[in-house]
């Protein structure tokens, strides 16, 4: 059964595949990074094929598994060093899995991409809240609003897009109900899907930085750290917003550090409600699920990247629907931050992310976006 090793880089993706042998069965190829789904259909029709990722490569994992692949998971102790900008190379990923297989992670569909590395994000995570007073302080630290709002004001976040068709088929439903939203998005994505990027900026939503590649924050160096944001940046045209999501909701002590000594840097998003919409539980289940955890000030969490979205957008109809008749209003999660600087909006966190068409099922007619000032 042959290694599939995938790499990534400011160009798109490798691939190189080799036998149990470590000898290379075909010539690699690349896929751009619009070409995503290209590179998950040609693996899927590959003859039992294990594929090997590294932890920076948190794009593709979850969209291999959707697809039945097994997907092996080589940390940086298992490989050479990695490049300025990119993951280890694709040959270095497959031979790992030859010569230290025993040292790779069966990633678990359920448990995504962080499987066997929970109680690490915890511990970093943990580690980190030492270190946010500054940004707290500064009142660019947010999880969630204010609870005694008024307005009972709550705001949608989807992250890891673009992603065509999902992207445009929730931007859809926004546009039906006249809703804004924050969009967290992936640079790598970004820079392929610059059409979908647009449309969300130009329907009046608001973009937000969920780094180039989605890694797994704490195997970074802060130079690398600070390639992931500052790419993204460029990619999604300096928004105004300078909102950053770390991927997976992954604190770490360098981060916190990092974005205090950027005073004009991004301001922290988290999120207190998890929709669990990339382990596709049906839509059903993610609509109540996000109506029961829903309060005054809410973040919510959904996913319009990281492969197939389906039931988020069948879901959002039966989300909007139920938040408007709670009497919520829907507003950008850049308008949560405090007014005024001070500690505010720290709360325990959970800890997901990172990974059915059918017609809207709303009849609203559309009204001008709701947004708080």
């Amino acid at each position: 059964m042959p290694f599939a090793g995938i790499s990534w880089s400011e160009h798109g993706f490798e691939l190189v595949m080799i036998d149990e042998g470590g000898r290379q069965t075909t010539p690699p190829r690349t896929f751009p990074a619009g070409q995503i789904w290209g590179l998950v259909d040609h693996l899927r029709r590959t003859r039992q094929v294990r594929c090997v990722v590294d932890s920076t490569n948190g794009l593709i994992d979850g969209m291999l598994m959707e697809a039945g692949l097994p997907v092996y998971r080589a940390d940086p102790g298992s490989l050479p060093p990695r490049p300025r900008f990119g993951s280890a190379d694709a040959r270095a990923l497959a031979g790992a899995a030859v010569h230290r297989f025993t040292e790779l992670t069966l990633l678990d569909p359920v448990k995504g991409t962080l499987t066997g590395r929970r109680s690490e994000q915890f511990r970093q995570i943990a580690r980190s809240e030492q270190d946010a007073g500054p940004l707290r302080d500064a009142g660019r630290y947010v999880a969630y609003g204010d609870r005694s709002d008024p307005a009972r004001s709550i705001a949608l976040t989807f992250d890891d897009g673009p992603n065509p068709p999902y992207t445009g088929m929730i931007l859809d439903v926004l546009a039906r109900y006249g809703v804004p939203a924050t969009f967290f998005c992936v640079g790598m994505r970004a820079a392929a899907h610059p059409d979908e990027l647009a449309r969300i900026v130009a329907s009046g939503h608001e973009v937000g930085n969920h780094t180039w590649s989605h890694p797994f924050l704490p195997d970074l160096s802060e130079r690398e750290l600070a390639e992931q944001v500052e790419r993204t940046d460029a990619a999604a045209g300096y928004p105004a917003a300078r909102l950053f999501r770390p991927p997976y909701g992954t604190r770490t002590p360098m981060l916190m550090s990092w974005l205090t000594g950027r005073h004009d840097g991004h301001r922290l998003v988290l999120w207190d409600v998890d929709s669990a919409d990339w382990q596709r539980p049906g839509p059903d289940a993610i609509a109540k699920g996000v109506l029961k955890q829903s309060r005054p000030g809410s973040i919510i969490l959904m996913h319009d990247g990281g492969g197939d979205r389906s039931q988020t957008v069948d879901a959002l109809p039966a989300i909007i629907d139920g938040l408007l008749a709670d009497g919520y209003n829907l507003t950008l999660a850049g308008s949560l931050f405090p007014r005024k600087e001070k500690p505010h909006c720290l709360g325990p966190q959970p800890f997901p992310e990172p990974l059915s068409l059918s017609p809207l099922i709303t009849g609203r007619t559309p009204c001008a976006i709701r947004s708080r000032p």
